[in-house]
């Protein structure tokens, strides 16, 4: 059995309209932001340039070669505020709970069991911040173009029911490209997990 997760090396963040995806999450400077199963790094680089050098990014995989090739990312282009960690999101992340003020998942949802779907969420739920936001972004649930196979896509209902059990209300969402959506939801400031 591999190591390497199903999806490891491939990226959505090609087949996006960036533009449309980061004026929804609307990262805020200065603030930390998780970024759950970070692969090479291709969100959490442009993360971090958004969100400035007074802000620290948590980019979290259990694939160890993506990791490894992130981490010399950070190394050439001199990145120092992005922290990265190997992990399964699945399980209790080395993080600070209720620390994070938003978080990304994206495109690594619909791999998950349903039984790592929760997990996943149940420890966001952990570690992001009342009042913090979790961003989702899937590809869409049709049956043209990149992505996984249509019987493992995630539509946003899907997502609605998975997320709200854990405190998080939709509060944006928008088609971020031909292929993908990208859906935000904030935690309740009166959610105690």
């Amino acid at each position: 059995m591999s190591d390497r997760p199903v999806a490891a090396g491939k990226s959505s963040f090609d087949l996006i309209d960036k533009q449309e995806a980061f004026a929804i999450i609307a990262i805020q400077p200065h603030s930390s932001f998780l970024d759950l199963a970070c692969g090479a790094g291709n969100y959490c680089t442009e993360i971090a340039n958004r969100i400035g050098e007074k802000g620290t990014v948590y980019a979290i995989d259990l694939w160890q070669e993506g990791i490894d090739t992130l981490n010399q990312k950070i190394s050439t282009g001199g990145i120092k505020n992005i922290k990265t960690i190997l992990a399964d999101i699945t399980t209790e992340l080395p993080v600070e709970e209720n620390s994070i003020d938003s978080c990304l998942m994206a495109t690594i949802l619909h791999d998950l069991s349903k039984n790592g779907q929760q997990a996943a969420i149940g420890e966001v739920a952990r570690l992001v911040k009342p009042g913090g936001m979790l961003n989702i972004l899937e590809f869409k649930k049709i049956e043209k173009g990149p992505g996984p196979p249509l019987r493992i896509r995630m539509d946003e209902q899907e997502i609605e029911v998975l997320v709200t059990k854990y405190g998080f209300t939709k509060v944006a969402g928008g088609d971020v490209g031909d292929f993908n959506y990208l859906v935000k939801y904030v935690k309740s400031p009166d959610i105690s997990l």
